[in-house]
């Protein structure tokens, strides 16, 4: 999903996620390199038209947010990953992740074998 965007469209989307709803001049203000308020608006102008960001009227002019929560980009980022880096296998994502973090305490492992115990009912196996 953000993966098509280019980079600047692509960190203007990220400030929103960050940040929340945003005008124009408060991007400006946060991206890394200097933009102008005109080529930040053609911006958000496209991503409006793309369906990635939505714009409301405020009495400070328009404010822009994501179109999507973070939880539908964070899965379509993920989904890409795996299928790039782990043939689609969602276990073997798994294990790279747990094979790269410090131990995990008992309240994250209780949490991963509730999560597991779900997808096996949502399954239908036991």
């Amino acid at each position: 999903m953000l993966n098509k965007l280019p980079p600047r469209e692509r960190q203007i989307v990220d400030l929103l996620f960050e940040r929340g709803e945003m005008a124009v001049a408060d991007i400006c203000d946060a991206l890394p390199v200097q933009l102008s308020g005109s080529a930040v608006r053609a911006m958000l102008k496209r991503l409006e038209d793309k369906g990635y960001v939505h714009r409301t009227e405020s009495e400070r002019g328009f404010l822009f947010s994501p179109a999507f929560s973070q939880n539908a980009a964070r899965k379509s980022a993920l989904s890409e990953v795996v299928r790039v880096f782990f043939n689609g296998s969602p276990a073997g994502a798994a294990t790279a992740l747990l094979g790269m973090s410090d131990p995990l305490d008992t309240e994250e492992l209780d949490e991963l074998e509730q999560m597991i115990a779900r997808a096996r009912a949502a399954k239908g196996g036991k």
